[in-house]
């Protein structure tokens, strides 16, 4: 069944690149798992569902960390402007900017 996960046609991307649209995909879905989660932990009144959906929303950041992995892995680019913005104190905007400059 298909998706409509590609904005080109699919018969004329290469597999490396219809691979990539796959996992850029699963990524979104995972970041939405998380943030339906989110919204249903707030809400849950009994600790134990709650303590349910926490369990699962780990396994969400699990796949997502997994599929962002995978993605740096294959754009070098994206990796080292992610480098100098995750995981760095200061002023979120001006890391990406300076990483961005940085990735060439």
């Amino acid at each position: 069944m298909g998706t409509d996960q590609y904005h080109e046609p699919a018969e004329e991307l290469s597999q490396k690149t219809r691979t990539f649209a796959r996992m850029i995909t699963a990524l979104v879905e995972e970041a939405q798992a998380i943030g339906w989660y989110e919204q249903r932990i707030s809400l849950e009144k009994d600790a134990a569902a709650r303590a349910i959906m926490k369990d699962a929303q780990k396994e969400e950041f699990k796949h997502f960390s997994m599929d962002l992995e995978f993605l740096l892995r294959h754009k070098p680019d994206w990796r080292k402007i992610l480098k100098g913005i995750v995981l760095i104190s200061g002023n979120i905007v001006k890391n990406a900017e300076k990483a961005e400059k940085t990735a060439g």
